[in-house]
């Protein structure tokens, strides 16, 4: 393939910006990750040797379902990723990959999202090492891949102390989560999740792209979550940290375990086990959710059915 587009709507096209990052670091494909919704409508330059990777948790979702088809026309070798089998994507494309992350009852998607960014990693990994990427670089990110669960039931442990802090605030209409590189699109994922259940305004963006506006939003108090697990751009968002800290925001920061410099510039630290970079967002997403989840019970909302939501958008 010359071109991967994956495409998807809400927490799948954020696993899909996750997975983007995956395939031109891992390998080394041109990729572009886009909401299917809009694909389809701005008459897309489809090239031979393309290939449309459709993510959807439950294989039904239309505007996906109609992206995928606009794809095929256009002569694109079309991939399914979903979880529901049999389903209409999972009959369309040519091939695919099964997420098996059991029925997902929950309307907001969580552990859909952590077996799309893994499947993902997979579909990355099997590329790159028929490309460019070495035997040892994909051994150590099976090794990690394979260290995960145990990892995230730390995270988990950690229930807790999450729930203190969104106790703290609940009752704040507005969210910031920021995050770089991998980080971004989870940053975009918790801000969804505490919208969808919470019924709290969020917004998610790129650490960097706070200065070029949103700054103007920060006043006294204001919550404000940093996805600040050591990695290369770590120094960079330390120094956007205190960019909020000097307008009064109140910093959350999901961190590395071991980093006790980020408690000098953080008002609360959420800490995570260390990972491979490409793999840190499995771990990283889990307290957002856990946010997101014990401000919903806080505020009196029903987390497994939000209103006006419905687990598979079937109509565009």
């Amino acid at each position: 393939a010359k071109r991967l587009i994956l495409t998807g709507q809400g927490t799948a096209w954020h696993a899909g910006l996750v997975g983007d990052y995956l395939m031109e670091d891992l390998a080394k494909i041109v990729t572009e990750c886009t909401y299917a919704s809009e694909f389809r409508y701005r008459n897309p330059i489809v090239e031979e040797n393309s290939v449309v990777v459709a993510i959807s948790q439950s294989g039904e979702t239309a505007d996906t379902l109609a992206a995928l088809r606009e794809a095929k026309e256009k002569g694109a070798m079309a991939l399914g990723v979903v979880n529901v089998v049999g389903s209409t994507i999972a009959r369309e494309t040519d091939a695919g990959i099964y997420l098996h992350a059991g029925p997902e009852i929950g309307v907001a998607s969580t552990k859909a999202f952590t077996c799309q960014c893994v499947v993902l990693t997979m579909l990355a990994l099997y590329l790159g090492r028929r490309r460019h990427t070495s035997q040892q670089v994909c051994q150590e990110m099976i090794e990690g891949l394979c260290a995960i669960p145990d990892q995230m039931q730390k995270v988990l442990d950690q229930s807790e102390a999450v729930k203190k802090i969104a106790l703290s605030f609940c009752d704040r209409e507005n969210w910031l989560f920021l995050g770089r590189g991998y980080h971004y699109p989870v940053a975009l994922e918790g801000a969804l999740k505490l919208k969808e259940i919470s019924y709290i305004h969020a917004e998610g963006m790129p650490a960097a792209e706070m200065k070029h506006g949103p700054i103007a939003l920060i006043n006294e108090g204001m919550p404000v979550v940093f996805l600040a697990t050591k990695g290369l751009q770590y120094d960079k968002v330390i120094s956007n940290i205190e960019e909020v800290r000097a307008r009064g925001g109140h910093v959350i920061a999901v961190a590395t375990e071991g980093d006790t410099n980020i408690k000098r510039y953080s008002d609360h630290v959420i800490y995570v086990p260390d990972a491979l970079e490409p793999l840190q967002p499995l771990l990283s997403v889990v307290p957002l959710q856990l946010l997101a989840y014990h401000a919903a019970v806080a505020r009196g909302c029903n987390v497994d059915k939000p209103r006006n939501l419905a687990k598979s958008v079937t109509v565009e």
